[in-house]
């Protein structure tokens, strides 16, 4: 009598990355009262800080699998989140979150054009692009340089986010290369983060920073880490395109902010730019690494 095989269901990568951003954006969102109390290096800290909790209960950090050629990667992977997650909460502190996201987006939209292959491929950054400066209109609003310093200073760590987490899903089976980095992450926003954070931690503020650390950066950051095991950094990148308009919707629906229209005209732009991106964005099968869809799939479920 033969045994049934397991048969598991393989997630598409690019439902990974719409569920990583979904994550991401009503974490910043809610995070905005966080950030009124303990700052936003205070909100960075306490949110990588739980969320490494988090990551460390579920996976033990794979130590005897690291060489000597991973550290960099770790140590930058760690490094460059603990700086976005900063550098994205300052920015919001200062200037609009739609703003913030469109110049954020600059980075990976970088990625996009630099890592493909063809010509015609740089047409969905393009368009991306030009959906996004409809979604996120940067024209209105006061313009403030320390909020735009801090958006294109997450817009250069996101790009190198993107690389890195690639070649850190690479190197390690499920979620164990984030065991390794968001300690390290955690530890880089600890610098500026415990100050600001000192004398304002109470019961609430812990509760509330331990909710957001499973939207942000537990959730997105596995699921972005998974996505990028199978789709290439440009798709990825230019998928990303997708996030504003994802910030737009959850406007309407959560906070009651109906968009122009010259935001509707840009969704439909972002869709079809990520949809075209994601159709050739699936990584060639010669491209080495250890984990497999089966492996991801025991991780998460």
């Amino acid at each position: 009598m033969s045994t049934p095989t397991r048969r598991s269901v393989a997630v598409p990568p690019w439902a990974m990355a719409l569920s990583a951003m979904l994550s991401v954006q009503l974490g910043s969102a809610l995070s905005v009262p966080l950030i009124d109390t303990v700052g936003p290096a205070g909100t960075a800290w306490l949110r990588l800080s739980l969320g490494a909790l988090v990551f460390l209960a579920l996976a033990r950090p794979p130590l005897r699998a690291v060489g000597r050629p991973d550290v960099p990667a770790l140590l930058g992977l760690g490094v460059t989140t603990g700086l976005v997650t900063i550098a994205f909460l300052a920015a919001i502190e200062r200037i609009p979150l739609g703003t913030a996201v469109a110049v954020e987006f600059l980075g990976p939209l970088t990625v996009a054009a630099v890592r493909s292959h063809s010509r015609r491929a740089l047409a969905w950054p393009a368009l991306a692009l030009l959906g996004v400066i409809l979604l996120t209109q940067p024209w209105h609003g006061v313009a403030d340089a320390a909020g735009l310093g801090f958006a294109a200073l997450a817009a250069i760590g996101w790009a190198t986010y993107i690389l890195l987490t690639q070649r850190i899903g690479d190197r390690f089976t499920g979620i164990g290369g984030l065991t390794l980095t968001v300690p390290i992450a955690a530890a880089t926003a600890a610098v500026a983060g415990i100050p600001q954070a000192a004398g304002h931690l109470t019961l609430g503020v812990l509760a509330a920073a331990a909710g957001l650390a499973i939207l942000l950066p537990v959730l997105p950051f596995a699921f972005e880490l998974l996505a990028l095991r199978r789709m290439t950094a440009a798709a990825f990148g230019t998928l990303m395109a997708l996030e504003p308009a994802i910030g737009v919707l959850l406007g309407l629906l959560v906070l009651h902010q109906r968009p122009s229209p010259a935001q509707l005209a840009g969704i439909p732009l972002v869709v079809l730019a990520g949809e075209g991106a994601q159709g050739r964005g699936a990584r060639r099968r010669g491209v080495p690494h250890p984990a497999d869809a089966h492996a991801d799939l025991d991780l998460i479920g």
